[in-house]
């Protein structure tokens, strides 16, 4: 199968495992680092790898406005155009549109919005936010969803549910007549990159021959599609957030994700809305909590079930100059550290803690270097990373699944 999840171990509510896609496997739960614009902020893909990144979240809106679609498309997909080939995942654009606010306006067939850019004006669709996400050909794709705010009334909330199951409805009618359409269907683009890395001269002669002889590496590529999630809404109210994943999942995606939240609700809220919701997804299918948290909350939500996570806040933060550590949130911007010849954080393994002090790196931010962002991301992402290693570490000492 291109896509599957193997849960291969439990340990009360919380499941560790392995999630299939066609470019490659992803270990369970996972935090997945946001790069919105086919690039995480001030760090290139071969530090991504060395960091232990399997999979890596982008955005279709910010995408599909610069640099388009068919750019994407015409280098192969978003795995070639980035030079990435392990997974990727591409969320709706739903939320980034909800987030203009005044830019907008929500019907029946779409979202009318003007780009934050130049102010041009787009009509996105379910249908077209699927084309361009089969376009891009990230490996999971999410279904076209609109975002509940926060406060919304029961009347609000349940229109705002109802619209986003029937633009769910659309998108999956929209992908399963489109699947075949993804840019890494005629070609292995996996293994023509593999060659790449091995021998330019091997690539070459790959792509000469791109046509009729590559027949065997097509009927492989065939059978791996992307993955369409379909997104459960329903504001803060238990009950929609129930109805919302039980239709949704008579419509049928192979795998659910927990959207409109982080929306301005209180964090305790957040967590009794996702733990509602949770009883409510099936077992054997991946479970996507979209858009949160910080390092406590990543280890709650795992630890009650959840298997996918994304959240820009280790690199917005690192680009604020706040540092996560096993001691704590350290502000690296305050004067108390310009003589602090300590290690970021002693306990950590990553290559900023075992090479710089915290003078060099407070230096750096007071400077305002360059560098100062580029550190700060690799220590975040490796604190959060790490922190989700532990965490599958701790679900498999606790009894693996027959």
């Amino acid at each position: 199968m291109s896509f599957q999840l193997q849960i291969e171990a439990t340990r009360g509510s919380a499941r560790a495992g392995r999630l299939i896609t066609p470019h490659g496997e992803v270990e369970t739960p996972v935090f997945m680092p946001v790069g919105t614009l086919a690039s995480v902020k001030g760090v290139s893909q071969d530090v991504l790898e060395e960091l232990g990144v399997e999979i890596l979240l982008s955005n279709t809106y910010h995408l599909y406005l610069r640099p388009g679609v068919e750019t994407v498309r015409k280098m192969g997909g978003l795995h070639r155009f980035m030079s990435w080939d392990r997974a990727l995942l591409t969320d709706s654009g739903g939320f980034q549109v909800f987030s203009l606010t005044e830019l907008r306006k929500v019907t029946e067939e779409g979202v009318a919005f003007r780009s934050h850019m130049d102010g041009s004006s787009h009509f996105l669709t379910p249908e077209k936010a699927m084309e361009i996400q089969i376009g891009l050909g990230a490996d999971i794709i999410m279904a076209f969803d609109e975002c509940t705010e926060f406060p919304a009334d029961g009347q609000r909330a349940r229109a705002s549910m109802e619209l986003t199951l029937r633009w769910a409805a659309r998108c999956k009618k929209y992908f399963e007549e489109h699947k075949h359409e993804v840019p890494w269907a005629d070609t292995d683009f996996a293994e023509m990159r593999a060659a790449e890395l091995r021998s330019p001269t091997r690539a070459g002669e790959m792509r000469a021959t791109a046509s009729a002889p590559t027949r065997a590496r097509t009927t492989r590529a065939t059978g791996a599609n992307q993955a369409l999630f379909g997104i459960v809404q329903g504001g803060m109210d238990f009950e929609l957030r129930r109805e919302s994943a039980s239709r949704t999942l008579d419509i049928g995606f192979p795998g659910y994700a927990i959207g409109g939240l982080s929306v301005g609700e209180p964090r305790e809220l957040t967590l009794d809305v996702v733990l509602s919701t949770l009883e409510h997804l099936p077992s054997n299918q991946p479970r996507y909590l979209m858009g949160v948290g910080t390092p406590d909350e990543i280890v709650q939500y795992a630890q009650s079930g959840v298997d996918m996570m994304d959240c820009v806040l280790p690199t917005r933060a690192a680009r604020h100059g706040l540092l996560f550590t096993s001691e704590g949130k350290v502000s690296i911007k305050q004067a108390r550290y310009a003589q602090d010849e300590s290690a970021l954080d002693p306990a950590c393994d990553c290559r900023v803690c075992q090479r710089y002090s915290r003078a060099y790196l407070r230096h750096l931010y007071a400077a305002n270097e360059l560098l100062a962002q580029v550190l700060n991301t690799v220590h975040n992402l490796h604190y959060y990373l790490a922190t989700m290693r532990t965490v599958r570490t701790w679900i498999r000492a606790g009894h693996a699944r027959a």
